[in-house]
């Protein structure tokens, strides 16, 4: 029998190559954007510019802020170097996600389905719901937290708000895949403006700043910035992204021979890269601002949004700067949560092969994300917030290995992915990346239990 042989379900068997495709990913999507023919660079790096921002949404949502606003209140500038290395590592893991897609014709949901058996892509299910579910607690609840800063609508009320994103997409949807990431990029312009205006305002020294960037062995060491600099990790490199952007990358009508594939993945990634260095400016310039405002004068213990919000006209002496702050996170909120709920989607076509009408898996998705976020709303209110999204941060970071993993294995193996597989040092670069993020989930569960003397 061939390499192709099917299962009864109709997938390769498990750990044999498939280059050929199987089902696609966002069937409503798949390959519905024209790609120039040659000779056309700049008109091709616009055909696939859009996947990489739609990824980089989840870099910069609520959850970051909650984890930048309480480190950069903590511990001054100190974690900035963080920020640089996770945002690196978002760039590595992500280009080796648009490449599995572009090389092999599925979303990483789907290459794990097909390689590994029954129970062990179930579990990977499981974990990444929780992911989803963790990240859409932090998005759904910012969402809500910006409304009430803005327009002094409860949480709860805001959090039920949330659930109309199912309608927006679907109307968005309607008028092709181009509308929803034109959506998406637009409200990426809105937050970077709004926080190089407070940048203005906050006037930070520039050398301590820059300092900032150089890793420190105090990270590691101390259990109250390691958690925090877990939580960054886990906000900013996001499990969910690498199953979302395998899958939109397949938008592309790209030539499919080897040559058109190697085109497409290094587009791709150029759109990748550019997108997650706007992530990283945002994510800085929280931090930045938080240790600007806070810090320098004392106010080490402002992790809760609405703190945040109230003291910042106050302290920098601008009176647009707490209503930007607002606009900038309700932005942020709403262009996370249309882009989970599309990850949701990936994830469980990917997995469980489930075709649902668009509007019924948008709905069983955002549902998902928006029971636990009414129930939290409900019990803690306005206080708590800052706690409930680093924790959430911090699960999402707990998650990554089940992703990072099978994402590396897939890349680095030839029959799957034919001439795209990872050179010799993208392998070894991104093992690295894998091993560094189980190491730091260790050490982050062994202080958790007090098993490392600290």
């Amino acid at each position: 029998m061939s390499s192709t042989d099917n299962n009864r379900n109709g997938n390769p068997k498990p750990g044999r190559g498939w280059l050929s495709r199987g089902a696609p990913s966002l069937p409503e999507a798949f390959r519905s954007i024209a790609v120039p023919g040659a000779g056309k660079p700049l008109r091709k790096l616009a055909a696939f510019t859009g996947p990489g921002f739609m990824v980089a949404v989840g870099y910069m949502d609520p959850g970051n802020w909650a984890t930048d606003l309480a480190g950069g209140s903590a511990f001054g500038y100190s974690l900035l170097s963080v920020i640089l290395l996770s945002n690196l590592m978002a760039i590595v893991l992500q280009a080796l996600a648009a490449r599995l897609g572009i090389a092999t014709g599925r979303d990483l949901a789907s290459a794990c389905r097909d390689s590994y058996n029954r129970p062990v892509s179930f579990l990977l299910w499981i974990l990444c719901e929780i992911a989803i579910v963790a990240c859409d607690l932090a998005e759904v609840i910012g969402t809500a937290i910006g409304l009430q800063l803005l327009f002094g609508l409860p949480l709860v009320w805001g959090v039920c708000l949330t659930g109309l994103d199912v309608f927006l997409i679907l109307a968005l949807q309607r008028r092709g895949f181009r509308r929803i990431e034109a959506f998406v990029m637009a409200l990426l312009a809105v937050i970077a403006l709004c926080f190089g205006y407070e940048l203005l305002v906050a006037q930070p020294e520039a050398a301590a700043v820059l300092a900032g960037f150089v890793p420190r062995a105090e990270i590691v060491g101390n259990p109250a910035m390691l958690y925090i600099a877990i939580g960054i990790l886990g906000a900013t490199v996001m499990p969910h992204n690498l199953y979302l952007h395998s899958a939109t990358v397949q938008t592309r009508a790209f030539e499919e021979s080897e040559t058109g594939k190697r085109e497409a993945a290094r587009y791709a990634t150029v759109d990748s890269t550019v997108a997650l260095m706007l992530a990283l400016f945002v994510n800085a310039a929280i931090l930045i601002l938080a240790a600007a405002a806070f810090h320098t004068i004392g106010r080490t213990d402002i992790a809760e949004i609405q703190d945040a919000h109230a003291l910042l006209t106050p302290t920098l002496g601008a009176a647009a700067a707490s209503t930007l702050f607002a606009v900038a996170l309700l932005a942020s909120g709403q262009n996370s949560t249309v882009t989970a709920t599309l990850a949701g989607q990936v994830v469980m076509e990917g997995f469980l092969r489930i075709r649902l009408p668009p509007w019924l898996r948008r709905l069983i998705t955002r549902g998902i994300a928006i029971v636990p976020a009414v129930i939290v709303a409900a019990l803690y209110g306005e206080t708590g917030t800052a706690r409930l999204l680093v924790l959430s941060q911090v699960i999402l970071s707990m998650q990554l290995p089940f992703a990072v993993i099978p994402l590396v294995q897939f890349t680095s193996d030839r029959a799957k992915m034919g001439g795209l597989v990872s050179p010799l040092w993208l392998r070894g670069l991104a093992w690295a990346i894998a091993f560094l993020i189980v190491v730091l989930n260790v050490k982050l569960l062994l202080d958790t239990f007090g098993l490392t003397g600290a």
